[in-house]
């Protein structure tokens, strides 16, 4: 290393000294104290740190002096707060200076032997070989009799060792990816041969078994041999492979019955539950239907006893502007005729087939209620009268057609609601013309 990071102190020869400028006595004791470490030059603080403090020590010690975040800040981030922190000095550096002195204070005190600057780099020379740098870098670094030179030298050993263990930690990862990689095919070919060595424990088991079971069958043919004739014998056996065959055929058949049942009963179940929902969506539209149904029956029966009838059965709309939006030119025109004799003001907008959207928007603030069916209005006028709706505030509720009873059951609906909220109402009559 040929010039050092940080600049040379300038110094006189000898002669050349005035007797004004010797140290004093009290310039010599500071001398022989061991410097700190805001004392040193600032580009030696970046290696101290670096060096001779963990990343945990100094995420403990730099966020009570700054304003950085224990558990988000990076580990660059903490490092360069304490250089900064040692370079500003103040009570951070005077922190970290103590940090370092408890933490190698057995180095510190194993280094005061050293009387010399020769002394200090031996000492110096023997923690390079045996490896334990950063106790001996710091009591270096701080003791009273190193010199520029000193100081120079061991960071420039230190510089060149970390370029060195740089290149070895490469060379280190890459023998471990080497070695991860044939650990991995290693580990796969050992799995591979237990469960060949399991396969194999399980063939040679079933044949044991069944050489038991042959031995057994032996043993007991063997016994009976003494009753039994050669030929008896050979029918016995064929009867029992037979027997044997039977019985194999009648479990291949059961088996593949049974495969095809389950199948089926998958097949089933699912389209019991695809039924299921769809006997569910019907009976929710039937409700829909019936309830529609009955509305405008009721006010179609009602109306040969009393012409009021079917002004009665959406009475809701008396008195009410209602916005219609969509539908189909003939059932508008009747339901316009049938709130106009109700009392009510009923005004029609196609969604934008003829009609300006813009028109639709100016009539939406002074409605009581919007109206759509959703079968007769495209997606766009829908998303816009909604977000129209809710913008200035007005109720909005589709309808499931365009019908004239659909339109009639919703009002009787909110007319029943009106009723059962003011009881002094009187009820309409029950009396139907077809039931009584």
């Amino acid at each position: 290393m040929q010039t050092p990071p940080f600049q040379l102190a300038r110094t006189s020869a000898p002669g050349a000294r005035d007797a004004c400028c010797q140290p004093s006595e009290a310039h010599l004791r500071a001398l022989r104290r061991r410097a700190r470490l805001a004392e040193l030059d600032s580009h030696l603080h970046c290696s101290v740190i670096g060096t001779c403090l963990s990343t945990g020590e100094l995420r403990k010690l730099a966020p009570k002096f700054t304003d950085l975040d224990r558990y988000h800040a990076s580990d660059l981030e903490i490092h360069h707060a304490s250089v900064e922190l040692a370079i500003a000095g103040g009570a951070g550096a005077k922190a970290l200076n103590k940090a370092l002195d408890e933490r190698y204070a057995g180095a510190i005190r194993r280094f005061d032997a050293a009387r010399d600057p020769q002394a200090l780099l031996d000492l110096w020379n023997d923690a390079l070989k045996s490896g334990d740098i950063p106790p001996a870098y710091w009591a270096v670094m701080s003791h009273p009799h190193a010199t520029i030179e000193v100081r120079q030298s061991a960071f420039g050993e230190l510089h060149m060792l970390s370029h060195l263990v740089g290149a070895a930690n490469r060379a280190d990862i890459r023998r471990l990816v080497a070695l991860e990689a044939e650990n991995q095919e290693l580990k796969e070919k050992v799995e591979r041969q237990q469960a060949r060595l399991i396969e194999l424990s399980a063939e040679r088991d079933a044949s044991v078994k069944q050489s038991n079971e042959q031995a057994l069958q032996l043993a007991a043919l063997a016994d009976r041999k003494a009753y039994l004739s050669t030929a008896q014998l050979e029918a016995e056996v064929e009867r029992l492979r037979e027997k044997v065959e039977d019985g194999e055929l009648r479990l291949a058949l059961h088996t593949s019955r049974r495969a095809a049942a389950e199948q089926r009963a998958l097949r089933d179940e699912d389209e019991t539950r695809a039924l299921r929902n769809k006997l569910g969506d019907a009976q929710a539209l039937l409700k829909i239907v019936q309830a529609e149904c009955t509305a405008l029956e009721r006010a179609t029966l009602d109306a040969g006893d009393r012409p009021d009838a079917r002004q009665r059965a959406v009475e809701w709309v008396s008195g009410k502007r209602i916005v219609y939006v969509g539908g189909r030119p003939n059932s508008n025109a009747v339901l316009k005729a049938l709130v106009q004799a109700a009392g009510g003001e009923l005004i029609v907008h196609d969604g934008g087939i003829e009609d300006r959207k813009g028109l639709l928007a100016a009539a939406l603030p002074n409605a009581d209620v919007v109206l759509f069916p959703v079968d007769c209005i495209d997606h766009d006028s829908m998303s816009m009268l909604k977000r129209v709706c809710e913008r200035h505030g007005v109720e909005y509720s589709p309808l499931r057609t365009a019908s004239v009873a659909s339109f009639v059951e919703f009002a009787a609906r909110l007319t029943a609601s009106a009723q059962a909220t003011h009881p002094s109402a009187p009820p309409p009559s029950a009396f139907c013309l077809r039931h009584g």
